[in-house]
């Protein structure tokens, strides 16, 4: 069913202020892709010529465009934010079609809300316990004694296995792993013993977990992910891991065993973090960064080093190995210029 909301419904469901004509809003998209019905933001001031040129039936904007603009919008502190609710209102997720199909195998001893939609495929082992209208789709596997809140979304071919608790509202995206094992081993002169993992994952409430992570459970301790965490596609979540809440984190992050993070870190892409770490509420790390020691104060942080010509890279790699050299003969100068009590510039 397609939704359309008109700007002063807009305005009596989320706040901001409705300013031209109360158009009918029938979709969303970009300044620069916008058509008729659909409604743009406009947060970054450099965009702002695209509202002139833009198709768009109505646009969202900071209180410094309104006095520029005569067609039809609303203004608000966070353009960005207002957009993704009136996306939500307009794309809301499908409501549970509730029944379990002829194809999924439900083991007798699980417990299955009435109100659940379990599609074709799903394999859902002995004391698992599924919410109300939660939805998993084809091919998911849910492990023993394994627990989905209410409303929760699990895609085809996610798989959460034994030792997994999981909240309300949270969702599991296709081919995440939740609650295998940790990578926990013991050199034993000459080969490897497997520890056993005993601990569980702790997935809280409104979390979403993108395709192809792994959230591995515990050694002994639980890995726990806070309330309302953001966690993108092909993340490594190692054992014992804890992340605050509302903490978010781009593709491809590595996390080491036993690291906690605080509360509303934002992690960029391909951050790799060592084990046994504290990251400290309200830190953000710039994509590409190596985390290799505790961050005990809020900030940005970054370690990646500024792209550059091969031949540039090539020419400061070869003084970069000198750099131990270097630092030990300018020790040597101070000593010999202190002995000579020459003022040092």
């Amino acid at each position: 069913m397609l939704l359309s909301f008109t700007l002063s419904r807009l305005v009596e469901l989320l706040g901001g202020e409705r300013h031209g004509d109360d158009v009918l809003v029938t979709g969303v998209s970009s300044l620069e892709k916008a058509g008729a019905g659909e409604i743009a933001f406009l947060a970054n001031p450099r965009l702002r010529a695209q509202l002139k040129t833009s198709a768009a039936v109505a646009f969202i904007v900071r209180p410094t465009e309104s006095a520029s603009l005569s067609c039809p919008h609303i203004v608000t502190r966070d353009p960005q934010l207002y957009f993704a609710q009136v996306a939500q209102l307009l794309h809301p997720r499908p409501a549970a079609l509730a029944g379990i199909h002829s194809r999924a195998v439900v083991d007798s001893q699980a417990k299955v809300a009435a109100s659940a939609q379990i599609g074709p495929g799903v394999v859902i082992e002995a004391g698992a316990i599924v919410g109300e209208r939660t939805i998993i789709k084809a091919n998911a596997y849910i492990g023993e004694q394994v627990e989905i809140g209410n409303d929760c979304l699990i895609h085809p071919n996610a798989s959460v296995h034994p030792g997994a608790l999981i909240g309300d509202r949270v969702i599991l995206h296709s081919n995440s792993v939740i609650a295998g094992d940790g990578f926990g081993n013991a050199w034993a002169a000459d080969h490897w013993e497997k520890i056993p993992q005993l601990g569980r994952v702790l997935i809280g409430n409104d979390v979403e977990i993108g395709s192809c992570t792994t959230v591995d459970r515990g050694a002994l301790n639980d890995t726990i992910i806070g309330n309302g965490a953001r966690i993108d596609n092909l993340i490594q979540v190692a054992h014992n891991v804890e992340i605050g809440e509302h903490t978010a984190m781009a593709a491809c992050v590595g996390i080491a065993g036993s690291t906690k993070i605080g509360a509303r870190c934002q992690i960029g892409g391909a951050v790799m973090i060592s084990g046994h770490l504290e990251i400290c509420d309200g830190v953000t790390v710039m994509g590409g960064t190596l985390v290799a020691k505790t961050i005990r104060e809020a900030g940005v942080y970054s370690g990646s080093y500024p792209m550059q010509t091969y031949d540039d890279w090539r020419h400061n790699a070869a003084h970069l190995r000198h750099l131990d050299e270097l630092a030990r003969r300018i020790k040597q100068l101070e000593k010999e210029i202190a002995v000579l009590k020459l003022p040092v510039e």
